[in-house]
C-alpha cells in the first residue's frame, strides 16, 4: 500500500502517514516500532521528552531498512530552550537514534511565559542544524498564529511543519489557517482526540458506509483536508488498521459533515500553547 507523500517548503518530501510514539513506554518502543515498519510504516514521529528515542533507534537498526527509505521526527524539551542547551540535546537525540541526520526537529512547545517569552532564539538556534546537514528540515509544534508571526519576522526563516491538536472536535482552525498561509505543512497530533471520537455518531455512520473504523474514517478525513498524521498504539491490529486507510475516500459533504464537529476551544484534549509551561524535572 503506497503512502501520500507531501513536498515541504524546502522541497523535502514527507509520507502523510507515520507512526505515532507519544505515551509508548520506553520499554515496548522498539517492540510498537519495529511492528509498524513491518506493515510498512516508513515515518516515525518521537519527542525528547516521550524519553523513547533510543526505543526507535533500536527498532529503525534492527529493520534493515535503508536510511533513505525512513522518515524520522523528534522534538526539543521544553528544558532545553537555551541556545547551547538546545544544541547539546540536539546532539544527544541523534546518538539515541543512532542516527547522523535527522529528518525533521521540531521545537514542542513554545513556551511564551517561560525564558523571558524568548522562543525565537530557540528556533534560530535550530536552523543551524540544517545549515550544518544534520537535519533535513526543522520546524515547530504547538504554535500558535502569533508565535509563526513572530519567529518568521524576526528570522526570515519559515517552519517545515507545524504540529499542532487538530481533530474532529477540535479543527484548531486559526492555527492551520496561519500555519497555511506562511506555506507551513500541518501535522496532527491526537489525530482521534484521544478516542473521543470513536464513539461519535456522525463518525459511526459514515464508517458503516465504508466497511471501515471510526478511527480510519477519522485518520482518512485527516488525510482529506491535507493534515500529516501519525496515530498511535501498541496494538498489532489498530497499528495495521490505523495504515489501511488509502483504499477508500469520503465525498466532500463527508469531510464537511466530520469538520461541524468543531467544538471549538471547548474540545481541545491538550493544554493551550499561551499559557502551557511545564517542564520536565
Amino acid at each position: 500500500m503506497s503512502v501520500p507523500t507531501i513536498t515541504l517548503n524546502n522541497q523535502t518530501t514527507i509520507p502523510q502517514l507515520g507512526f505515532g510514539t507519544y505515551q509508548v513506554p520506553p520499554e515496548e518502543t522498539a517492540r510498537a516500532v519495529g511492528t509498524a515498519l513491518e506493515i510498512g510504516y516508513r515515518h516515525v514521529d518521537t519527542a525528547q521528552m516521550y524519553r523513547n528515542e533510543a526505543g526507535v533507534g533500536e527498532a529503525v537498526k534492527a529493520s534493515g531498512i535503508p536510511r533513505e527509505e525512513l522518515w524520522i521526527t523528534s522534538k526539543l524539551n521544553n528544558g532545553f530552550h537555551r541556545p547551547d542547551d538546545a544544541r547539546r540535546a540536539f546532539d544527544e537525540t541523534l546518538a539515541k537514534l543512532g542516527v547522523d541526520t535527522i529528518d525533521l526537529f521540531l521545537i514542542h512547545w513554545p513556551l511564551p511565559t517561560l525564558y523571558d517569552g524568548d522562543y525565537v532564539s530557540t528556533w534560530r538556534t535550530l536552523t543551524e542544524f540544517v545549515e550544518q546537514g544534520r537535519a533535513r528540515a526543522v520546524g515547530v509544534s504547538n504554535f500558535q498564529p502569533a508565535h509563526l508571526d513572530r519567529i518568521v519576522e524576526e528570522t526570515g526563516v519559515v517552519p517545515a511543519v507545524n504540529q499542532i491538536e487538530v481533530h474532529p472536535y477540535f479543527c484548531n482552525e486559526d492555527a492551520r489557517a496561519a500555519s497555511i498561509r506562511h506555506g507551513v505543512e500541518v501535522e496532527a497530533w491526537s489525530p482521534i482526540a484521544q478516542g473521543a471520537v470513536l464513539d461519535d455518531e456522525v463518525i459511526g455512520r459514515i464508517a458503516a458506509t465504508y466497511g471501515k473504523t471510526p478511527a480510519q474514517v477519522t485518520l482518512r478525513w485527516h488525510v482529506e483536508r491535507g493534515d500529516i498524521v501519525f496515530p498511535k498504539s501498541v496494538t498489532e491490529q489498530r497499528i495495521r488498521e490505523n495504515f489501511d486507510i488509502f483504499d477508500f475516500s469520503l465525498t466532500v459533504e463527508e469531510v464537511a459533515e466530520i469538520s461541524a464537529l468543531d467544538r471549538g476551544a471547548a474540545g481541545r484534549t491538550g493544554p493551550d500553547p499561551d499559557t502551557f509551561d511545564y517542564v520536565p524535572s
